[in-house]
């Protein structure tokens, strides 16, 4: 409801990317400069520096920008306001989350939340857990949903479920005849492991860490950048790794891989995380309340 041309503005002015902005509001680049250049001769002078194919707030730019995020936010707490007078719970929530989540855990869920809010238009983004923490800090997305901790103390974290993490290995591999699996045993076998910014990976260095061993003290024979990369890997015999115990339901149930348990066990939250100063609008309020049964739903079911 906001002025196009403001919210095109803040957009840009948060990203500080017109490429970025156009992804994200879906619009072509060149649309969204015209509607800066309007707004840029509505009050005549210019909002941005460009040098260099980068681009900076000017002063006036920095003031534009300070009364748009006020505004834009005023605007959103009164749309809600309103739906919660009619119960017209609708709009577009955009979800970022971490690989292993999107894949393997939101699907039901999300399913299920669509089915009792069809109205809301989800959109989904997808990164390592890292990439979903920093499009929650620049409002790329309403909330995220992440499996690492996160330091932010702008942000918001609310834990939703435990995830618990195992060694995966094929069915004919000597750890398949373990009950538990330790740190000693991995330090003679080839590991895979997921890339720089995963939050699996981060885990894993911090359970070794309690160990006085570090992730390159490990055989590392692989270095991949999807749960599903690493399955296929393990699968064809070139190392062991560690996952989430969500990712291999299928490859147990085929009897591909084999899973163990850790010894000591190794878990992790998966965490919903948003802006804490931000207003939330209905539809995330709803989502949120939802996530949260769910997986109380899925507890139990342990």
């Amino acid at each position: 409801m906001a002025d196009r041309r403001l919210q095109v503005f803040h957009t840009v002015a948060r990203l500080l990317s017109f490429t970025k902005a156009a992804e994200s509001l879906h619009m072509t680049q060149p649309a969204v400069t015209f509607q800066i250049r309007q707004l840029e001769e509505y009050f005549n002078t210019r909002l941005f520096d460009r040098t260099h194919n980068r681009i900076s707030l000017t002063q006036a730019g920095e003031r534009v920008f300070e009364y748009a995020d006020r505004i834009i936010s005023l605007y959103a707490e009164m749309d809600s306001k309103v739906r919660d007078l009619t119960g017209d719970v609708s709009g577009i929530l955009i979800i970022g989350a971490s690989t292993t989540i999107a894949e393997y855990v939101l699907p039901s869920l999300l399913g299920e939340f669509q089915e009792q809010h069809g109205s809301i238009n989800i959109r989904l983004k997808v990164s390592n857990s890292t990439g979903i923490v920093h499009m929650v800090e620049d409002n790329s997305v309403d909330v995220g949903i992440v499996e690492s901790p996160v330091s932010n103390k702008n942000l918001a974290v609310e834990v939703c479920w435990h995830d618990k993490l195992v060694l995966v290995c094929p069915p004919n591999h000597p750890m398949a005849k373990k009950s538990k699996i330790t740190v000693d045993d991995l330090m003679t076998l080839p590991f895979i492991c997921r890339e720089e910014g995963s939050g699996t990976r981060e885990f894993i260095c911090e359970y070794l860490a309690k160990k006085n061993v570090q992730l390159n003290d490990l055989n590392l024979s692989l270095e991949v950048g999807n749960p599903e990369a690493i399955k296929s890997a393990v699968e064809a015999g070139l190392g062991v790794s560690i996952v989430s115990q969500a990712t291999i339901v299928k490859e147990l149930k085929l009897g591909t891989l084999v899973g163990r348990p850790l010894d000591p066990p190794l878990e992790r939250p998966f965490s919903i995380v948003y802006q804490r100063q931000k207003f939330r609008l209905r539809a995330i309020e709803e989502f949120m309340k939802f996530a949260h049964a769910h997986c109380e739903k899925r507890s139990s079911r342990k």
